[in-house]
């Protein structure tokens, strides 16, 4: 199968989604929107992405793939092949909702990532998160991870994975939380914000991490919170997306309504060293098994449109 994959922007996680479609057969090109920085990108970059997209003619392919809603019409613009949408979280949660979810009534396939995603989208749809390396992100004892990364092992470090400048983060919460589990600690606490490194590289901070905390405003299934239970991390987070099927069934973990439950759950994990067996919880989300759902979905698509 020959499938056009049409992306905003490539990242780990897709690129791993790519390498095991094809170890399944499905032989991808993939386009991707022009102009560098997502957030910087005028219309006229997706002005070109359109033009690039044509010019590549679809036509040729068994399908074409929209990842991520801002690409979905450049999916639609082609009527011959059928089309299966992606929808990453923040394209049906934020200021671009609207065409999203316009398309996704037009696509023959949708894919979301949490069940969350599928109720806020309210129509039929896979639910289908991204997967985790389990090759690349696997446990390493902390004290090496740290001594790695040249992290003071005299204090407790919790990971923040993301650009604090980006709002839907909400780092400004998790620097609250970090003072009220200071000021419940004897032993400090840092709050280590990882972002831009490379990311071959994440898997040593997720290790050298004691804990992750995730204070976003909304999410679909954040990939961070899967590669930190992967190396057994334990991971705080306020109640978003998919985290509280994620965590469940690893100790030490926990979801939370307001900032007092986040410090208290932080501290409870700081302070104890029960296995946080994450590794196990996520087990179900291998990219081979996420490469052979979305193989069926692609089928599923191209039969639709054969019927």
């Amino acid at each position: 199968m020959d499938v056009l994959q049409l992306v905003t922007t490539r990242r780990p996680f897709f690129d791993k989604q790519v390498e095991a479609l094809e170890r399944h057969g499905i032989n991808c090109t993939v386009l991707e929107v022009p102009g560098g920085d997502e957030a910087a990108r005028s219309p006229m970059a997706y002005l070109r992405f359109y033009t690039e997209s044509l010019s590549a003619s679809p036509w040729q392919y068994d399908l074409v793939h929209a990842n991520y809603g801002l690409t979905a019409p450049m999916a639609l613009a082609q009527p011959t092949r059928p089309v299966v949408l992606s929808l990453w979280g923040s394209d049906i949660f934020d200021q671009y909702d609207w065409l999203s979810r316009q398309c996704a009534t037009l696509a023959d396939e949708v894919v979301v990532m949490s069940t969350a995603m599928a109720g806020a989208l309210g129509k039929a749809c896979h639910v289908i998160p991204h997967a985790v390396d389990f090759e690349q992100f696997e446990p390493v004892p902390t004290e090496i991870a740290k001594e790695t990364l040249g992290w003071d092992d005299g204090r407790h470090h919790v990971l923040f994975p993301y650009d604090p400048d980006r709002a839907e983060k909400d780092h400004p919460r998790a620097v609250r939380v970090i003072d009220a589990v200071n000021e419940r600690l004897d032993t400090p606490v840092s709050l280590e914000v990882v972002h831009g490194v490379a990311h071959d590289r994440v898997p040593t901070y997720m290790n050298a991490a004691d804990a992750l905390i995730l204070t976003s405003t909304h999410e679909g299934s954040p990939n961070a919170v899967k590669e930190a239970l992967a190396c057994n991390t334990p991971v705080v987070s306020v109640d978003v997306g998919d985290v509280a099927s994620l965590i469940d069934g690893a100790a030490r973990s926990a979801v939370c309504a307001d900032d007092e439950e986040l410090t208290t759950a932080l501290t409870a994990t700081l302070q104890s060293s029960e296995a946080v067996h994450g590794r196990a919880a996520v087990e179900p989300l291998r990219l081979d098994r996420m490469a052979e759902r979305l193989t069926a979905v692609y089928r599923s698509a191209i039969d639709r449109r054969c019927a």
